[in-house]
Order: structure tokens, then sequence, then C-alpha cells
């Protein structure tokens, strides 16, 4: 087969390369058929996702409830209890106001509060307001000292109660009839000389505090520990028989249950951060890809070799960068910054050449008077001359300038 001539002309050689028009055409066609083929694996797979997901959604959304929720069939969930509170015919009501709360309280019902320390200042006034005037029983779940002031003042919290497992300790008929329950492992307390029943103790301090309320035949019962309404918990030791005992005292239970939106007073204390919003098992996924993160970033930064000096291949000379700096400093009308830099330069250097420790070079009590001891005229203001605020003008910073530089000058020359 006879090679090409190189000398034929480079049209020639593209030309007889090149397919035909109809070729070129076919290929640069995209029909709607193509583009099902090529992408069909890839919708197919998202729809059976979307499907999948929209599915399981609509089947856990309506049994699927947040923690000690009475609807809720989850190990942290309260249903277990509630159920068996409604077969002894007491009704449980679920509210996530407090002004709701407060206004469902009554002689006739027992209310619960779940998580009383999130609640803010005003939904702690209107639940304490439902204390003193309802004349029912009010329970309030492991209440810490943000919400005791308030709800109970009488009580303190005495530390955590490490023992979960306690014994009753106290002639209250609930718990003498339950005997030995869970309600260890969160909060003790004590009161300052009131009047109240206290049971469970744990190292002196009770775990369960039962108050008289301000209405009579009203009280109010301080449960250091949510653990007894659990549904993961509730068939162990007295558990059962202490929560139905607590709550079913009253025809109506009203199950409160804050909303996020029930801390928005704005007392620091009392908001909770993004990572305290996030579920539990997303902290531990954070913790992984962090873990992972740090291997991965100690395995790419590993040195491959001792380290290399470079030559740098310009060389700028420092008047260079000074005037760069300078005429950066003008552009952004960064005379504050200019300023300071100016004066703090002129006190480290006037410290130097006076013996002033660079420690206090930037002392007024150090460095004015060892520079008014060297100078042979008194200057009108040192002060505010090395310490004086921001010059309100260009001139003005310009003048600063000449000045600590003449200030230096006379100190170096004296």
């Amino acid at each position: 087969m006879t090679p090409p001539d190189p000398r034929a002309p480079a049209t020639d050689a593209v030309t007889a390369a090149a397919p035909g028009p109809r070729t070129t055409a076919a290929a640069a066609v995209t029909t709607p058929r193509t583009l099902w083929r090529r992408s069909r694996g890839f919708l197919i797979c998202l729809g059976i996702l979307i499907v999948a997901a929209v599915t399981l959604a609509a089947l856990s959304s309506g049994s699927r409830h947040g923690r000690l929720d009475p609807r809720s069939a989850d190990p942290d969930g309260s249903r277990a209890v509630a159920e068996l509170l409604r077969a002894r015919g007491v009704t449980t009501r679920v509210v996530t106001t407090a002004r709701e709360a407060a206004a469902a309280a009554g002689p006739a019902t027992t209310l619960l509060v779940t998580d009383p320390d999130r609640l803010g200042e005003s939904r702690l006034r209107a639940i304490r307001s439902a204390i003193d005037l309802s004349g029912g029983r009010t329970v309030l779940i492991a209440p810490g000292s943000p919400s005791l002031h308030d709800l109970a003042p009488a009580a303190r919290t005495k530390g955590t109660a490490f023992e979960e497992d306690l014994d009753p300790g106290c002639p209250l008929p609930a718990a003498a009839t339950a005997g030995r329950a869970t309600t260890g492992g969160d909060h003790r307390y004590t009161t300052d000389g009131a009047t109240g029943t206290a049971c469970y103790p744990s190292g002196g301090h009770p775990t369960l505090l039962v108050l008289p309320s301000g209405t009579t035949g009203g009280d109010t019962v301080l449960l250091g520990s949510e653990t007894i309404l659990l549904n993961k918990e509730l068939a162990s030791e007295g558990n059962a028989s202490l929560a139905l005992q607590l709550l079913g005292t009253r025809p109506d239970l009203v199950w409160y249950l804050p909303s996020p939106a029930e801390a928005e007073d704005g007392d620091p204390a009392q908001e909770q951060s993004f990572l305290d919003l996030l579920p539990h098992g997303w902290s531990w996924a954070f913790l992984q890809l962090f873990v992972a993160a740090a291997l991965a970033a100690l395995w790419r930064a590993r040195r491959l070799g001792p380290l290399v000096t470079e030559k740098l291949p310009v060389a700028v000379r420092a008047s260079e960068t000074t005037e760069g700096r300078a005429r950066l400093y003008r552009k952004a009308a960064a005379r504050d910054r200019a300023a300071t830099v100016l004066r703090a330069a002129a006190r480290e250097r006037l410290a130097a050449l006076l013996g002033v420790p660079p420690t206090q070079a930037h002392d007024p009590q150090a460095l004015l008077p060892a520079v008014s001891a060297r100078l042979t005229e008194r200057q009108a203001d040192l002060t505010g001359l090395l310490f004086g605020t921001t010059p309100t003008t260009d001139a003005a910073l310009v003048a600063l300038a000449d000045h600590l530089d003449a200030l230096e000058r006379e100190v170096r020359t004296s």
C-alpha cells in the first residue's frame, strides 16, 4: 500500500478523512428515544426512591410522635400509661401551649408538664397561676432550677440521684402501694421548711416530692425522673402502679407537651442551640463523619520528605511594600488603622531609645515621663500625639506622621 504523499495539501487529507454529510447529521441529532435510553435507569431508580420515601412517611406519620407523648408507641413514648389510664376511666387530652394547659386545669384535672425547664417566663407564670387557682393536681416531670423558682419556690434541686431503682421511704399511699420504682437517675430535691411528703430518697434527698398548692385540695408533684412514664420502663419494678396513682386521681388528665415556640421569651437560659434540636442519631453520624474527615486529612497531609527551601521569583523592596500598603489604607479610608500603626511603631522605637521595657512601650504612665525627660523643649501635647484620637482628614494624618517623625528625631539626637 502506497503511503500518502507528505507534500499533498492538508485540505485534501482532511476531506478524505471526514465523513459524509449524511453521517455527520445522523450523529449530531439526538432524539427523545435516545435520551430515554440514556437516562431511563437513573429515572427509574429515582422514582422508586421517591415512592418509597412517600410511602414510609405516610405509614409512620400517624403513629410516631415525640418523647413522653401519650400517642407514641415508641420506647420513649408514653402511650402505654395513657391506655392504662383510659381503661380506668381517665380521659387524656394533649395540649401544646401553656395557655391551653392553664385554661383546661381545674379541680377535676391533673395537669402534667413534661418539660417545665423549656418554658419561657410568660409560660411559667401561666402554669403557676393554674397551680394556685385550679385546685387540682399538677405533676412536673424532672423540673430543674430554671423552672422551680417560678413553679415551686419552696423546693430546690439537690444534685443527681445516681441510683435509679429506689424504695418509697414515705407514708404516701401511692408510693406505699407501688413499692420500689425507677424514680432515680436525675434530680433530687429539698425544701425550705415547707410542709410536704418526700418519697423515694437517694442519699437522704427525695426524688419524689408532693407539695400542697395555694388552693385547698390541690397539690404539686415534683417527679425527679421521667422514667416511670416511658413505654420501655413501665413494666419494671412498681413503675406502672406509681404512674397510674399519680396521674389517675382525677377523671381528666391534661398532658402538656411544650412546643418549641414555648421558649420564645428570649431568656438565654431557655434557648436551645441548633445541636439541641437535632435528633440523637444525627450526633453519632456527625461524629463518624468528623472522624472520617480527620483520618482523610491526616492521610492526605502526610509529609513525603524533608522541607525544601525555594527562592522567591521576585524581590520586592521594602519601600514599595510600604507604599503599596499606604495606598490600600488610603483607598479604604482607613485613617484609624493607619494612625494606630504609626503611633504603635513610634512608641516601640521611642521605648528602645529611652530604655523603657518593651512590655511598657504602650503604657502612657511609663513612656510619657521618659520622653519628656529627653526633650529640650516641652511638647504641647505628648499624650495626644502618641495616644490620641483618630485624625479626621488625610491632611491631619500626614501631619501626625510628620510630628511623630520630628519627635523621634529629637529624642534620638538629644
